[in-house]
């Protein structure tokens, strides 16, 4: 049994190798890609909409009264195309386990490590834009300057479980549907199999919402100190 879809290679030639992770991976971004240029093409201001339309306009009103619950109303739109990418990448991938021979790329820790990356290169961005270089930094030497290495720790450490945490969940649920269906191949891998996709979609929102509070944590933090300066 492969453990993750890194194991598996699709295609060999030389040394080039292309395992089930990397072609999963494209073939979600091309699903959401094409998803997104049918809900787009005939976009209406007025009158009757599409369903495709009303499809798009319900998921990124979902997503934005999620977004405001975390950072507040301010500047809340800026974060809505990365969160909402995560969100729907990795909701995409987790729920496309219902098609035979389909491998989560989620359930491999390379796009795991990838994904939690790029939320720790971005809780900075959105920190620096939205306070600047000096205050944002300051908060690595508070309350004094020797705590640099424990605040440097601890960025790392939550890369790395929001990682894992990720690639563990979508792992082993894959990993227990697939013991199921060889020891009772009738009606309670379908059940396991439907809560496997709830699962997914649950880590999904979990993901994307530690990422939102990982970078409102670094916006609103430097924000208010000022204020509790001039109270």
């Amino acid at each position: 049994m492969d453990i993750t879809p890194d194991h598996l290679i699709l295609f060999r030639w030389g040394f080039v190798h292309l395992n089930a992770t990397i072609v999963y991976t494209w073939a979600v971004m091309l699903l959401l890609v094409l998803a997104a240029w049918a809900a787009t093409r005939k976009i209406r201001l007025d009158g009757p909409r599409s369903r495709w339309q009303n499809a798009m306009e319900a998921i990124v009103i979902g997503i934005r009264s999620q977004i405001r619950e975390v950072s507040g109303r301010d500047g809340s739109d800026d974060y809505i195309p990365f969160i909402g990418t995560l969100f729907l990448f990795i909701a995409a991938s987790n729920e496309l386990h219902v098609v035979p021979g389909w491998h989560a790329p989620t359930g491999s820790l390379s796009t795991t490590g990838a994904l939690a990356i790029c939320v720790a290169v971005s809780v900075p961005i959105f920190g620096i834009r939205k306070v600047g270089l000096k205050k944002y930094l300051h908060h690595y030497l508070s309350p004094v300057f020797f705590m640099l290495p424990i605040h440097m720790i601890s960025e790392v450490s939550r890369t790395i479980a929001l990682a894992v945490r990720l690639f563990g969940n979508i792992m082993s649920g894959s990993m227990v549907v697939a013991i199921l269906l060889v020891i009772a191949p009738l009606f309670f891998p379908v059940l396991i199999q439907a809560l496997d996709l709830i699962i997914g979609l649950i880590q999904a929102y979990i993901f994307a919402i530690l990422a939102m509070v990982y970078i409102a944590a670094a916006v609103h933090r430097e924000d208010e100190k000022p204020q509790e300066q001039t109270t």
